[in-house]
């Protein structure tokens, strides 16, 4: 079992930035992949950005490559997503989410956090 806490959303301008935090918790992370998925109302949800617990590779969608930034900091067991150059189409619940082995972009993850709104006006 994994538990995660996400933290870090909200209202941002055009243009603006905001850092997205995941706590996780519940059993070693060595074996753990980790992502971040939005979904905006009338659509699907979609992958973000992944990373392995254990790994140096990180993966991202198309549209946020050199925008977002996906990290995570070992002592406090968190991953973040940092979030640049924001546009209104990144509006969205943001999820993080995690699983035990498998590919990092694909869609089936066990564990999921409760979410977090982002709202980027124009």
């Amino acid at each position: 079992q994994v538990q995660l806490v996400e933290s870090g959303g909200g209202l941002v301008q055009a243009g603006g930035s905001l850092r997205l935090s995941c706590a996780a918790s519940g059993r070693t992370l060595s074996s753990v992949i980790m992502g971040w998925f939005r979904q905006a109302p009338g659509k699907e949800r979609e992958f973000v950005a992944g990373l392995r617990w254990s790994g140096s590779s990180l993966y991202y969608t198309d549209s946020v490559k050199g925008r977002f930034i996906i990290s995570r900091d070992d002592a406090k067991n968190t991953v973040y997503l940092q979030m640049n150059s924001l546009k209104p189409e990144d509006t969205a619940v943001y999820h993080c989410a995690a699983k035990i082995g498998g590919l990092v972009v694909s869609m089936d993850y066990a564990y999921w956090g409760q979410g977090t709104q982002v709202t980027v006006s124009s």
